[in-house]
């Protein structure tokens, strides 16, 4: 079947041409549209026409597509993360361009502040005497409130969209994961040889082309588990804790709910590592 019917009932009805082509699953290979039957039936009078309505049944059910994707329960957490990592970018370029212009116009504090926290250099910029340098150290002060803010919101949410995930790592680095992979319904898809390394492409990429050591961990090296644990141990870590979120972000995809019993067998199985590591 075309997208327009079979012979003797066929319409280019937007609508119906939508429903038509989201319901034919029909494997079997298909015959090309030819405009010309739907001139014979009088629907359009040129190829311009016939073209024209294609587009428009395109660009409907691509809308439905978009609509129904920004409908997922974890469109809101995806755009919250990806605000935290802006916010970020711009902390951090606005802070070393100012760390700049403050050392420039004050060479003797150059060495003094080279190693200061940025948070209490920035507090100490804020006190300057340049009124414009006093804004933009102000505007950043700012600007780290406000993420400070968003990373417990992003929490927040995470524990709601993606239960499981969030408990097993905490919910920036769920949520986070969750942003890498495009989203809940992706990663949830995933292999977790593949999540092990999300947020690591490149040093993957630099593996296959060149042959250095593969990366053993990507974003879930931000969990403290990994992390803090000893070095020969943080690969296999990283492996079970990235098998173990394969099935949570499973759990959280198809049900939605916290799984205790789930949870409980993985941190046991996480610790039996760490205990024999020590």
């Amino acid at each position: 079947m075309n997208w327009y019917g079979e012979s003797g009932s066929y319409s280019i009805d937007v609508s119906e041409a939508s429903e038509r082509v989201r319901k034919n699953t029909d494997n079997a290979p298909k015959k090309l549209c030819d405009w010309t039957e739907l001139k014979d039936a009088g629907l359009v009078s040129s190829r311009a026409e016939y073209i024209a309505s294609v587009r428009a049944v395109a660009s409907s059910m691509a809308e439905e597509g978009i609509a129904a994707s920004l409908s997922e329960k974890d469109t809101d957490l995806l755009q919250m993360v990806r605000m935290l990592d802006e916010l970020d970018e711009v902390i951090n370029l606005l802070t070393e361009r100012l760390t700049e212009w403050y050392q420039s116009t004050t060479p003797d504090s150059s060495r003094k502040y080279n190693k200061a926290a940025s948070k209490k250099f920035i507090q100490t910029v804020a006190k300057s005497k340049n009124p414009s340098m006093k804004q933009v150290a102000r505007e950043i002060l700012s600007l780290t409130n406000l993420r400070a803010q968003l990373m417990k919101d992003v929490s927040r949410k995470a524990d709601e969209v993606i239960p499981n995930m969030s408990a097993l790592v905490g919910g920036l680095v769920a949520a986070r994961l969750v942003s890498r992979a495009g989203g809940l319904t992706l990663i949830s898809r995933m292999a977790a040889s593949s999540i092990q390394v999300l947020g690591a492409e490149s040093a993957l990429f630099s593996h296959i082309r060149a042959g250095p050591p593969s990366p053993k961990h990507g974003l879930i090296f931000q969990h403290r588990r990994v992390h803090n644990a000893p070095r020969d141990v943080r690969g296999k870590l990283a492996r079970i804790l990235a098998s173990k979120l394969a099935i949570a972000a499973r759990l959280d995809a198809f049900r939605g709910e916290l799984d205790e019993a789930f949870l409980a067998d993985a941190n046991e199985k996480i610790d039996k590592i760490m205990e024999v590591s020590k």
